[in-house]
């Protein structure tokens, strides 16, 4: 019994110590979005930096003396740097971005992700970089029997140290005391006087000071890559929304429930152990839909841009430039080589994908942040089909939309009860529960080596054959939704987006309403989904990732949500000068990352809003 008891006391120790790095890192992110509102999806690029500079200041500060006051002192020494990294983002990207919606924050900040990934690559390399020990903490302590990290206790301790340190600064300071106001009522600071960019940089200085510190306290417990960044943002997340948005005690709170959740669900749960953390956030979201202690907002800011306002039929320039491009889909198999086919058909099905996500957020208003959970389970859908019950391709791509219809409608039921920032952390959280099932149930889904063998049927079997079956199911998914948005329910979603109370107060069922257009969603993704896995013949969980969500986001953007066959333009844009220029250069992640800040700062209303600007604009005769 001793033996157990020794056991599972060094194993609550171990999650003390996880939670205790999780929170540090965690209450950067909730400080952020607390006065900011920003969703800084770049938070986990500064943990990373932190290692990185760790793993470089503190060995040549440990040359002069091993000794833990050099150790601890090259660790704040690298977080002051990456909070000063945080300040040039402040004031360089963000302060520009403010007034504009999440979704568009959102994906600015995923662009400084991947210029990040890249300027990492080139400065340290591609391999992994480990840190020193700490000197004076090497050593175990033995409890009850079993040898635990002296290192891991000293993480138990600054855990409660930092949150003391910050109830001391938001409570006894006056930046603090602007902080927590901020917090509650960000325009009534502003009307008071306050310098807000004074204020919202030294927020992000502290925010990024933060991540840097839990990324350079890790370096004697594992090494600097490359992957730190996404690998921890999911958890910083779940910590945050969980907790509540902008509330520190919250994310003390989240941090403890998920570092022992993870340290005894390995324990108890192994084979969903990727997938406990996401259901414990979408049962607190389903509970108490503003996190453990979070507050509901009065009036929440926007979680999207400007969406479709009224949809106007095609004019005549409109249909002869539809009548082209369908015309050159067509005929590329004749004239065209192979890889251009190829590339013709990804743009299809990405196309039918980014409409059906627009058909949500700029129609319905609804955000998600993890529509590729669809595409991919209408490919696993197909996959199965064809390799486990032997199906054609015919019924297995039949089985693609009802798919991703069923979990739509699954997922969206709990979904559409919420609203702004905690529906689209919702959509993220069952979107990472479908992945990490996909990642996990090796025995169903090949796990991370995927399924292979996806070929399309004999007649089907020729690369322009493919094009055309793609080419006919795009356009008709897509002139399928075009319909529904024209349609009465489409005109009904809409009045739900722009004011559910109004909606509500003339006879609308705006939930109901908003749970049948997100499952109408959630099928013509799992159709595209279908013919990606026959396009490729194989298919993986990175179908499912975060990634290809942040893909679609910035199709239905570049192309401009304003107006509805926009994300189709999008989409062409966006994949094709991924898959033809980016991988010209070894630097593709920074010049993407570079083109998605451009896109947002430049233009707001994607190419569609640019030709429409253009045409009214011609329609006046050229004058300005």
């Amino acid at each position: 019994m001793s033996v157990e008891f020794s056991f599972l006391l060094v194993q609550a120790l171990s999650g003390l110590a996880s939670a205790s790095s999780l929170f540090i890192i965690a209450s950067g992110l909730t400080l952020v979005f607390g006065v900011t509102r920003i969703v800084n999806f770049a938070h986990g690029s500064f943990y990373m930096l932190g290692a990185y500079m760790a793993v470089t200041i503190v060995p040549w500060l440990l040359q002069i003396e091993r000794s833990p006051t050099l150790f601890f002192l090259g660790v704040l020494l690298s977080a002051f740097v990456v909070g000063l990294l945080g300040v040039a983002m402040e004031i360089l990207l963000l302060r520009r971005i403010y007034k504009v919606p999440e979704l568009f924050q959102l994906l600015a900040t995923f662009g400084v992700v991947l210029m990040v990934q890249d300027a990492v690559l080139h400065i340290w390399g591609p391999l992994d970089i480990s840190g020193p020990r700490a000197p004076g903490l090497r050593h175990g302590v033995m409890i009850l029997d079993q040898r635990f990290p002296a290192y891991e206790l000293f993480l138990i301790c600054a855990g409660p140290l930092v949150l003391g340190l910050l109830w001391l600064l938001m409570h006894k300071t006056r930046f603090g005391i602007l902080l927590r106001a901020a917090t509650r009522d960000r325009e009534m600071v502003g009307a008071l006087g306050v310098n807000q960019a004074l204020l919202f940089t030294g927020t992000l200085f502290l925010g990024a000071f933060l991540a840097g510190l839990g990324g350079a306290l890790q370096i004697p417990r594992v090494a600097a890559s490359a992957q730190m960044d996404l690998s921890i943002i999911t958890e910083a997340f779940v910590v945050t929304v969980i907790g509540g948005m902008g509330s520190i005690g919250g994310a003390f709170l989240a941090a403890l429930l998920i570092g022992q959740l993870q340290a005894f669900g390995v324990l108890i749960f192994p084979k969903i152990t990727l997938v406990l953390v996401f259901l414990l956030m979408a049962l607190v979201l389903v509970v108490k839909p503003w996190g453990l202690l979070g507050r509901p907002e009065a009036a929440p800011p926007s979680a999207m841009p400007e969406g479709i306002a009224s949809p106007r039929g095609f004019g005549v320039l409109d249909k002869i430039l539809a009548v082209l491009a369908l015309l050159l889909a067509a005929m590329l198999p004749l004239f065209g080589d192979a890889y251009a086919v190829k590339v013709a058909t990804e743009v299809l099905i990405f196309a039918l994908a980014a409409f059906s996500l627009n058909f949500l957020v700029g129609n319905g208003g609804i955000v998600s942040f993890g529509h590729a959970a669809y595409f991919g389970l209408g490919a696993y859908a197909s996959a199965l089909m064809v390799t486990r019950l032997g199906l054609p391709m015919e019924p297995a791509l039949l089985a693609a939309p009802l798919a991703g219809g069923f979990f739509a409608a699954l997922f969206g039921y709990f979904i559409v009860r919420l609203q702004g920032i905690y529906l689209a952390m919702l959509t993220l959280a069952f979107a990472q529960i479908a992945y990490a099932v996909c990642f996990q149930w090796v025995e169903v889904t090949g796990g991370d080596n995927g399924i292979v063998g996806v070929w399309p049927s004999t007649w089907a079997a020729s690369r322009s054959a493919y094009h055309y079956l793609v080419l006919v199911a795009a356009v008709l998914g897509i002139f399928a939704l075009r319909h529904v948005i024209y349609a009465p329910f489409g005109a009904s979603l809409r009045a739900a987006r722009d004011s559910s109370a109004r909606a509500e107060a003339i006879g609308i069922d705006v939930r109901a309403h908003r749970w049948l257009g997100f499952t109408i969603a959630g099928a013509a993704a799992g159709l595209a989904g279908g013919l990606y896995a026959f396009s490729k013949g194989s298919i993986d969980p990175t179908l499912l990732g975060i990634p290809l969500s942040v893909d679609f986001l910035a199709m239905i953007l570049l192309g401009g949500m304003q107006s509805v066959m926009g994300p189709v333009l999008g989409a062409a844009a966006f994949h094709s000068i991924k898959d033809i220029f980016m991988p010209l250069t070894d630097h593709w992640r920074f010049l993407l990352g570079a083109a998605i800040i451009a896109l947002v700062l430049i233009f707001p209303r994607g190419l569609g809003g640019a030709y429409a600007s253009l045409r009214a604009r011609f329609a006046r005769g050229g004058a300005p």
